[in-house]
């Protein structure tokens, strides 16, 4: 089954400390597979003592911005790009992210969990704290921070809403915790009226799989929380990677529309077969 593009509104550079590439070089990747609108979205500066290593300075903002704008501005007439920020949720840390999010007018925030408590458990370098959790009490931690984050009415996009699957460790297959911790997360989302980000950067993890997990988005589309795509891009060649599986996911389960932001409104766009 083929699908005609849509936004690829997940995309980093190497202000991060982790992708690559400049931004001219990411629009010129979505030309040639044939998008018409894509959005950058590096990591966002946090406070000096959360996660600093892997993400933006405060310091480099403006020249970040200024990036884009240029870009955007030169491929006006070949490509839509839109500004946007992947800002994370941390417990303490909403004072801080709601000033820096004050001070642009962006066109959509993706609004990210990476961090329980202090443990980065998407960081391969701390995956032995595993050990030292049950899996269903993590996945219920995760999920809860991510119903807060939506409450705190600070993003336009949940991104990568299962994350904590990333290494492959799971829960029991009906694990009723975890089952009831999904679906407060969803009710928070429903209730915020924001987007879930389906996401294919899943795919290029040791999980090998799409986030969120299928029965998350069944129960959305139930639901009628709205998805926006990410292809989660730290290199040019990875821009769009999977967008034809998380498209096919979505209309398995009758999901007909793809969300697309400007000035932080979203409108819907149709999915159209290719």
């Amino acid at each position: 089954m083929s699908f005609n593009p849509v936004p690829d509104y997940h995309m980093h550079t190497p202000r991060c400390n982790h992708a690559v590439g400049c931004v001219q070089a990411y629009a010129d990747a979505a030309i040639q597979i044939g998008l018409q609108e894509i959005g950058i979205s590096d990591h966002s500066p946090m406070p000096d003592d959360y996660d600093k290593a892997w993400r933006m300075d405060q310091s480099e903002m403006a020249d970040y911005l200024c990036e884009v704008e240029q870009v955007r501005e030169t491929y006006k007439s070949q490509l839509e790009i839109r500004i946007g920020l992947e800002a994370d949720f941390h417990p303490g840390t909403e004072v801080y992210v709601k000033n820096m999010l004050d001070s642009y007018h962006w066109d959509y925030v993706i609004g990210s969990v990476h961090y329980i408590g202090d443990w980065g458990f998407d960081n391969p370098d701390c995956i032995e704290t595993w050990q030292q959790w049950d899996i269903e009490d993590a996945y219920c931690a995760y999920f809860e921070l991510l119903g807060r984050s939506a409450e705190s009415g600070l993003f336009d996009i949940i991104g990568h809403p299962d994350l904590i699957k990333k290494f492959g460790q799971r829960p029991p297959k009906n694990a009723y915790r975890v089952i009831e911790a999904e679906e407060s997360m969803l009710q928070s989302v429903l209730k915020a009226d924001i987007a879930l980000e389906i996401s294919s950067a899943g795919l290029r993890k040791p999980v090998g799989e799409i986030y969120p997990h299928s029965r998350i988005v069944k129960r959305a589309a139930a639901l009628g929380i709205p998805f926006a795509f990410g292809s989660d891009a730290h290199s040019p060649s990875e821009v769009g990677h999977g967008m034809r599986e998380c498209l096919s996911q979505l209309s398995s389960f009758d999901i007909t529309e793809i969300a697309s932001f400007k000035d932080r409104t979203r409108t819907m766009q149709q999915i159209r077969r290719g």
